[in-house]
């Protein structure tokens, strides 16, 4: 596999498509950052790290709106490529939909979202955009 985070996030896109409650992931520490920013931000239910076999899994509950049956997740998008990566400076973070989304960022002290990262005063490496 060239790019665990395309994937991760193509799992995440499939199930919320197919109206699945739980999705399981193969695990990495990077993901399991991303999965925590996830929940912090409220786009998904619950998640759980299972260390099972040798690579482990993640194990995500999504959330779906009671009423109308939508999920929180509208887009999940990926900025930062293998072939084509996307650095940015603290001045230059983007912001989704007028912040409203949020753009997930690798930074020197760890994975945040562009609104930790300005505060920090710190750039880095776009991953994904979530909204």
């Amino acid at each position: 596999m060239t790019d665990p985070i395309a994937d991760y996030l193509t799992r995440l896109r499939n199930a919320i498509k197919a109206s699945h409650r739980i999705v399981e992931i193969p695990a990495s520490n990077v993901k399991k950052e991303i999965t925590k920013v996830l929940h912090d931000k409220g786009y998904i239910q619950n998640y759980k790290f299972v260390d099972e076999g040798p690579q482990g899994s993640i194990k995500i509950a999504l959330k779906y709106n009671p009423s109308t049956k939508q999920n929180a997740i509208v887009s999940l998008s990926r900025i930062s490529k293998p072939g084509l990566r996307k650095y940015v400076k603290h001045e230059e973070l983007p912001r989704v939909i007028n912040g409203l989304g949020v753009a997930i960022l690798s930074t020197s002290k760890g994975i945040m979202t562009d609104k930790e990262a300005r505060t920090e005063g710190i750039g880095g490496e776009v991953l994904c955009y979530v909204y």
